[in-house]
């Protein structure tokens, strides 16, 4: 039987496109443009140490103002995956594959590829072991986006479910400890911090601590080689196996180039009679081939739009609704959509292209169709991305066009923070202050323009709505990889694509690979003229004299392995470095020379070993932010004695510090007038006391200039009770959270009425308290959890008196909460709550996160709730795992939304 074939408009497919170079666009990119600056040493810009009045007036409203679609303010969202177009049917046939229901009539007839014809057999198979659905088709048709359709609507009706993309990935290690973190019960401090990432990985933590202890083998010790142990490490394979053999578990393997490799993966898989399944996409047949060798394995192959899809495609991507009026859509052309051959990349892509030009003539309109394909009815090949690729980048504004080749840096496949991102572009100047919006204000427009235009694609958002990472599909960052190495942009060595040496001066280099071999690549090049150094893997790969370049200004070493204290005095010799990131290394201890780079103004040092910052880091004068600690464990950094002095007035970003009584504890900021964010990991002031005094004023005083957010853990919690009684709240606050011993509101919360999110200590939970908040009308997530407050006698006596307060149940209110997409309870213990009609009317999203809990009652009264997500402790008493897994199969049963996906966690609570 030949494959099924499918026609479906995909949005996200990832899959890798031909390896041959795209050919050269048209036009440079044009030199970056600065930022507020003054002249530094050797003639190179630097910032200046006083930002401009309009830099300190900006609110956080990144594209709220000013000309140009560049400036068009995104919707808060929650992630979720578009229904792909046109495959509604093979949509409805691969479900019931997924979850052991027979093929109707009408699957029977189709042309489906299994090892069985015979329906009955093949349900009968599926029920033995893990069977595997192939999804196979070039790149660009949309495999990915069918895959993580699936994914998405049946991974609550599996006890373990994961993704991973594997690409040329050879490093099979990697990829089972990736499974791995996602399908072991997570910790409790993993689980507290997570945003709306809609399913995907949270345990990184784990995964960092788990990665660790293999790299050594990966790359000091060597390994044997794959093909002959055909799986990944013992250790990693056993532990694999068992938190899978006794579970149902649905794994999505994303772009599998060799047959080998999955292979590999298959033979590190329990096999269990647990029903499980395995999602597979490639674009290639043979790998397909392999993974169908059993009765229930499946293979679907995608191949492009017809009939009216592509249209339908064009419209929702392009925010033009096939609802409207005509008048409204007649300037836009049919043939800007049939040209594009049914393929939804190039859709998408000129979808994007519309959507960022919505003022362009028909006439307009039909030069461009003509550029693109000279002869009349004649439709593009899947060569022709390219030239739809390279006429979009040539559409954009020239700063834009900068930003842009900026996404080579990071590796194909790569989930990458939206604010690492923004910030690296801030410290390249590439972007400056515009239109009364501060340079980080026009960071973020810029990064939405770019989501508009479809060059990136949002794959996960934090819980205030707004995109936390970001992936580049293959086919664009391989356009983007070869445009960076015409312009001399980027060097990428070790990269997916084959990047050409540069022929003069490296000017940005990033190490994609950690190897002996890419180490000697790099020695052959000239690096004298370096400024961005980014590396991915260990740095004993790195040239000895990588770090003695004093003209770098970015150096961006997140997640590198084998950190020493001689990189560290090393990297205090950069003198021109603006921006530096030791993010996840094993840094312990930031060197006293620090106080010599003059211009630096980002240090970022989060989730490393540092607990302290020594005094000569108040010699940076215009460092503007400083990011610590940990925001899982709350391990927080101290900080330097010296700012008492009234130094580093550029601050904008204190991310991560503690404040505890004691010699040289700082508490006094009201010199950091420019400060926008100060998170508090850790607190514990005497009540009385001078320093208690000098933080309630200073928060006060920072509320009237540019505040917006204020994370505070209070251990004693006597502050959190003193700032009920501020005269004059922080009212530009965006997102607000006070954790501790909090037993009520502050009295002026109401006045917040810029507050998207809010989480505050469950031990001020009352339905009182939820009345007060419901008043909040921008408030978009809320959390009630149990970070700093110990699980002592008097914190459950609060809790517990709450509870009879409200006379044993919390009753959301009716006719507030008007833009609520987020609730979430993270507790040792959760009350009965009961959602009555009208009462949240926007609520999308619903977590909990509980040993003891007492059940949901009115759940279908939520009309646009779409997912419940109960994590249960793993020490749980049998009658709440009983109580969640009724819930949970009677949902699966009932073919209800919400879907109710359950997890376990373990650690203390």
């Amino acid at each position: 039987m030949s494959p099924t074939t499918s026609r479906i408009a995909s949005t996200t497919s990832r899959t890798a496109s031909p390896t041959t170079p795209p050919p050269a666009a048209t036009s440079a990119a044009p030199s970056s443009s600065p930022r507020s600056t003054r002249s530094g040493p050797g003639g190179l810009a630097a910032p200046s140490p006083h930002p401009s009045p309009s830099s300190r007036c900006a609110r956080s409203r990144s594209g709220s103002a000013g000309p140009g679609t560049a400036w068009r303010t995104p919707t808060l969202a929650l992630v979720g995956t578009k229904k792909p177009v046109g495959v509604e049917e093979e949509m409805k046939e691969l479900g019931r594959w997924l979850t052991l229901q027979q093929p109707s009539a009408h699957d029977s007839s189709s042309s489906s590829s299994s090892s069985s014809s015979d329906p009955a057999s093949q349900t009968d198979a599926l029920k033995q072991d893990h069977a595997v659905l192939s999804i196979v088709g070039f790149g660009g048709v949309g495999k990915t986006t069918i895959a993580t359709a699936l994914y998405q609507a049946y991974s609550d009706q599996f006890d373990r479910r994961a993704t991973v993309t594997v690409s040329q990935s050879s490093d099979i290690d990697m990829i089972l400890l990736t499974i791995l973190s996602q399908v072991k019960p997570q910790s409790k401090d993993d689980n507290e911090q997570q945003g709306s990432n809609g399913g995907g990985p949270s345990d990184r933590k784990s995964l960092m601590a788990t990665i660790g202890t293999v790299w050594g083998t990966i790359m000091h010790k060597g390994r044997k080689d794959d093909e002959q142990r055909g799986g990944g490490t013992s250790q990693t394979t056993k532990d694999l196996k068992q938190h899978l053999e006794e579970h149902s578990y649905l794994l999505l393997v994303d772009d599998v180039w060799s047959a080998p490799m999955w292979k590999k993966i298959k033979n590190s898989l329990p096999k269990s009679n647990k029903g499980s399944r395995i999602i597979v996409t490639t674009r290639f047949q043979a790998v397909a081939n392999e993974c169908r060798r059993y009765k229930g394995d499946h293979i679907h192959k995608v191949v492009v739009l017809s009939d009216n899809k592509p249209k339908e495609l064009f419209m929702a991507e392009s925010g033009i609704s096939v609802d409207k009026p005509k008048e409204n859509q007649e300037k836009i052309p049919a043939r800007l959509w049939e040209m594009c051959g049914g393929l939804p990349l190039a859709i998408v892509t000129m979808a994007g292209y519309a959507a960022c030009n919505p003022d362009k003539l028909v006439d307009k309109w039909d030069e461009v169709c003509s550029t693109l394909v000279p002869v009349s009815g004649k439709a593009l090949g899947q060569d022709g991305v390219t030239r739809i690729l390279s006429h979009c980048y040539n559409d954009m504004p020239g700063e834009i066009k900068t930003c842009s080749l900026y996404l080579c840096i990071f590796p194909k496949g790569r989930k990458v923070s939206r604010k690492r991102l923004t910030r690296r572009w801030l410290a390249e100047r590439f972007v400056s202050e515009k239109d009364g919006l501060s340079a980080e204000d026009v960071a973020e427009a810029y990064f939405n323009h770019l989501v508009r235009r479809k060059i990136i694609r949002a794959v996960e958002h934090n819980s205030n709505g707004k995109v936390k990472s970001y992936q580049v599909h293959d086919m664009v960052l391989e356009y983007i990889v070869s445009k960076a190495s015409e312009e001399n942009f980027v060097t990428v060595v070790g990269g997916h694509w084959l990047m050409a040496p540069p022929s003069n001066k490296v000017r940005r280099l990033s190490l994609q690979v950690s190897d002996t071999k890419h180490k000697k690549s790099m020695e052959s090049m000239n690096l004298t003229h370096v400024r961005s150094l980014t590396m991915f893997g260990s740095l004993t790969q790195l040239p000895s004299n990588s770090l003695k370049f004093g003209i770098v200004q970015v150096l961006d070493l997140e997640g590198c392995k084998d950190f020493k204290q001689h990189h560290a005095e090393e990297i205090c010799k950069m003198l021109l470095l603006k921006y530096l990131s030791l993010r996840r290394t094993d840094i312990d201890k930031i060197p006293k020379k620090i106080g010599k780079l003059q211009y630096l103004e980002t240090l970022d040092i989060r989730e490393t070993n540092v607990t302290e910052l020594p005094n000569t880091i108040c010699l940076l004068e215009r460092v503007e932010n400083i990011l610590g600690g940990n925001k899982r464990t709350r391990k927080a950094l101290k900080l330097p004695e010296d700012l008492k002095k009234e130094t580093m007035k550029s601050l904008r970003i204190l991310s991560g510090i503690e404040i505890v009584e004691g010699q040289g504890t700082v508490a006094d900021f009201h010199h950091l007038t420019d400060l926008r964010k100060l998170t508090i990991y850790r607190l514990n002031l005497k009540k009385g006391s001078e320093l208690f005094g000098e933080l309630s004023s200073s928060i006060e005083y920072l509320g009237g200039y540019s505040l917006h957010t204020l994370v505070i853990d209070d251990e004693s919690s006597e502050f959190l009770i003193s700032l009920g009684a501020l005269s004059s709240p922080p009212k530009f606050l965006n997102a607000l959270e006070l954790s501790g011993k909090l037993v009520e509101l502050p009295k002026w919360i109401t006045e917040l009425d810029a507050l998207t999110k809010l989480t505050l200590s469950v031990t001020v939970l009352t339905a009182d308290a939820l009345h007060v908040l419901s008043k909040l009308n921008t408030l978009f997530s809320l959390t009630f959890s149990l970070t700093a407050a110990k699980q002592d006698p008097e914190t459950i006596f609060i809790i517990e008196e709450n509870k009879g307060r409200s006379d044993g149940q919390i009753m959301v209110p009716t006719g507030g909460f008007e833009n609520l997409k987020l609730l979430r309870f993270l507790a040792p213990f959760v009350p009965r709550l009961s959602f009555p009609k009208n009462s949240l009317p926007k609520l999308e999203r619903l977590e909990l996160r509980f040993s003891m809990f007492e059940g949901l009652y009115g759940l279908e009264n939520l009309a646009e709730l779409k997912e419940v997500h109960l994590r249960v402790h793993d020490k749980a008493d049998e009658t709440t795992k009983s109580l969640v897994e009724g819930m949970a199969t009677a949902a699966r049963e009932g073919n209800k939304c919400p879907r109710i996906i359950v997890d376990q966690y373990h650690g203390r609570e």
